[in-house]
């Protein structure tokens, strides 16, 4: 079966598609990155507006690399949560658009599900991940850990009680105008730094049941608003110093509530997705627990494409699901933020 996926929960813009849930036949991602450099972020109005600018030509695209014609397209899978609504009504309507023009069927899906789907579109043999798994979804919007039992079936065990990791990355980078986006520019920032120029502190979170869940805000308003009591010399330091102690902090605070999950559930694979997932000191990190197998997506499938919300809505197909054409968007899910205590 050949899926033709959708994916505009933001910034980029991206088709693609895929044979059975694994064979990816093309995924085409066209990034808006340089519409949003100017303002550090993402502008929701201009992230929607492109999209509808470019939805046609990229899916176009996709069937064109893959060799096929529009007929040879089965179904049709796109995101319909979580991320910005805007961005996710074109790729949604659009998809349903496809799917009744084309008398297919049509599947909505989470992104968050879609993003821990990837690393199966790899064709990696014996490092395919199998059920149950220590799942981690890091990216701009998102912090969560959890138990995976199923491609659609997870429980959350701990998430940010405030800010994302990445959403964390981009706030740093953008007050130091170190570039965008943030987190690939403090990472590759972070190669020439010294980790321990600075001792950033960690969030205690000692109210309440909290052993897996993350917290940023304290992380970043010491970077930015506390820098020089952090100081552990008292000479001037580097941007690029500033970076590698921010980010070994950040990833220890993952690091942290994930181990704890790991040793509470006794699952010793983790499977890692979202863009912070590309991350260089996070995989070295996680590579060093030997007693864990950890598995990350190849880099250009840990950002948002759309092969794997093709490869993920495959198996909804497979089990005889389909969604109504009445099904929305979401900017939102439950249960993907806590509160604190």
């Amino acid at each position: 079966m050949k899926v033709l996926g959708i994916e505009t929960s933001c910034d980029e813009c991206s088709a693609a598609v895929v044979e059975d849930g694994e064979k990816i036949l093309s995924n085409i991602i066209a990034t808006q990155i340089p519409f949003h450099a100017p303002w550090n972020g993402v502008v929701p109005e201009i992230a929607s507006r492109k999209h509808i600018e470019w939805i046609y030509a990229v899916t176009k695209e996709a069937i064109d690399k893959a060799g096929l014609d529009v007929k040879d397209i089965d179904a049709v899978s796109v995101t319909n949560r979580p991320g910005l609504l805007g961005s996710l009504l074109v790729g949604l309507t659009f998809a349903k658009a496809f799917s009744w023009a084309r008398g297919i069927p049509f599947i909505a899906v989470d992104h968050m599900l879609a993003h821990l789907y990837a690393p199966r579109l790899t064709g990696l043999g014996n490092d395919k991940p199998e059920y149950p798994f220590l799942g981690l979804l890091v990216s701009g919007g998102h912090t969560i850990i959890c138990r995976a039992d199923n491609f659609d079936e997870i429980t959350v065990l701990g998430t940010t009680i405030d800010d994302a990791v990445g959403e964390a990355f981009d706030k740093v980078a953008k007050f130091y105008n170190f570039g965008y986006p943030g987190g690939s520019v403090i990472d590759k920032m972070s190669q020439s730094g010294d980790s321990s120029a600075f001792n950033f502190p960690m969030p205690s979170l000692h109210k309440g049941d909290h052993r897996y869940d993350v917290s940023y805000s304290g992380l970043k308003n010491a970077v930015i608003n506390q820098l020089d009591i952090f100081k552990k010399k008292k000479n001037a330091h580097s941007n690029e110093d500033i970076a590698a102690s921010f980010q070994k902090t950040a990833v220890n605070i993952l690091l942290r509530a994930l181990l704890n999950a790991a040793e509470d559930t006794g699952l010793s694979t983790i499977v890692a997705g979202g863009g912070v997932a590309a991350n260089s000191y996070l995989r070295s990190c996680l590579a060093q627990q030997t007693h864990l197998r950890c598995i990350f997506p190849p880099i250009e499938l840990c950002g948002d494409n759309a092969a794997m919300v093709a490869g993920i809505g495959y198996h909804y197909l497979r089990r005889g699901e389909q969604s109504e054409f009445n099904v929305t968007a979401s900017a939102r899910v439950s249960g993907f933020k806590k509160k604190y205590p």
